[in-house]
């Protein structure tokens, strides 16, 4: 067991940053050369519950294994100055790399343990296909625990080094991707790893049951939830007989507040501030820029539950303390 409160541990020959509470390994920051933007991965409860997804890094049998891009949670947008930092992966042909844009990890400003808080500060470069920079991006990550839930806040700032342009896109931007369990029931086939973790070349159904569901701020439940704004939004359902929850939280100092959600049922969980064309059927637009020199702060709060499940007066509780 290792000390009471956050303490962290740095492996830089895995390019990875363990992060400890009460003696409890929660999350790593990874930020491996291979990987398109640097993620938290895997996600737990204070008890070591795993609620993140384990493809393409730790394949599970009957988990999912599309969207490669999906991995821990990450933050990053579909059209930047017309590169997708969102689809980017490992996998992507040579001939299309034109397409992408990568967050490369540059260095931690800061490591710092603590009884209550701790805090991790981290630099990175968002750079189109030739390595040409186009933001730079201060994150302040705050680890903590109380009352058993794991809350992580994410600060990041992002400066513009030159004209930056987000145009509207559905594709973004504060990302968790969930275990099979905490998926939304459907008997739509998919592509799910066999026994052996191994990835099929049809599709099936997958041998681990699904029994996620969403709940909104604004009382929207279920599928019905992707599309919609919130100031909050809580997926909950069961693992290993005890009840697990991620709420997101979005700050009112955002652009877009309250968010809309790009909440998929098949696990992907995403607030979207910047999106709005897609979520409004072309009611609403907004096409967020930064001129060169400007820069915009993004903040949001994850909540990681286990046990009685959060109620609305709770998770507002968290959201004023934010």
């Amino acid at each position: 067991m290792g000390q009471k409160g956050v303490e962290f541990k740095s492996k830089e020959d895995k390019q990875e940053i363990e992060i400890w509470i009460n003696g409890q390994h929660i999350s790593s920051y990874l930020y491996q050369d291979k990987l398109k933007k640097a993620v938290l991965y895997p996600l737990k409860t204070m008890s070591g519950k795993v609620l993140t997804r384990g493809f393409p890094l730790e394949t599970r049998p009957g988990e999912r294994v599309d969207h490669r891009h999906h991995l821990g949670h990450w933050f990053n947008y579909g059209d930047v100055n017309g590169l997708d930092f969102w689809n980017n992966s490992s996998d992507r042909p040579v001939q299309k790399q034109h397409k992408y844009g990568e967050v490369r990890h540059q260095e931690i400003l800061k490591m710092k343990g603590g009884p209550e808080k701790g805090a991790l500060v981290t630099r990175s470069h968002w750079v189109d296909h030739e390595g040409k920079i186009l933001m730079e991006e201060k994150t302040t990550f705050y680890f903590q625990e109380k009352k058993g839930v794991v809350i992580i806040d994410r600060l990041s700032e992002l400066s513009a080094e030159k004209d930056i342009s987000f145009k509207d896109n559905k594709e973004g931007m504060f990302a968790i991707r969930v275990r099979r369990e905490l998926e939304l029931p459907s008997k739509k086939p998919g592509l799910f790893a066999d026994q052996m973790g191994q990835i099929p070349t049809d599709k099936g159904q997958s041998s681990v049951k699904a029994q996620g569901n969403y709940e909104s701020s604004e009382g929207i439940m279920g599928g019905k939830v992707w599309g919609t704004r919130a100031k909050w939004m809580k997926l909950g359902g069961e693992l290993a007989g005890e009840r697990v929850e991620i709420i997101i939280l979005d700050h009112p100092g955002n652009p877009g507040y309250p968010t809309y959600w790009h909440a998929r049922d098949y696990g992907l969980f995403s607030a979207n501030p910047l999106g709005q064309e897609v979520f409004s059927k072309g009611k609403e637009q907004l096409n967020f820029q930064l001129a060169s020199g400007d820069s915009q702060e993004f903040r949001f709060r994850i909540l990681i539950n286990e046990g009685k499940s959060l109620s609305k007066e709770n998770i507002e509780k968290f959201q004023k303390g934010f």
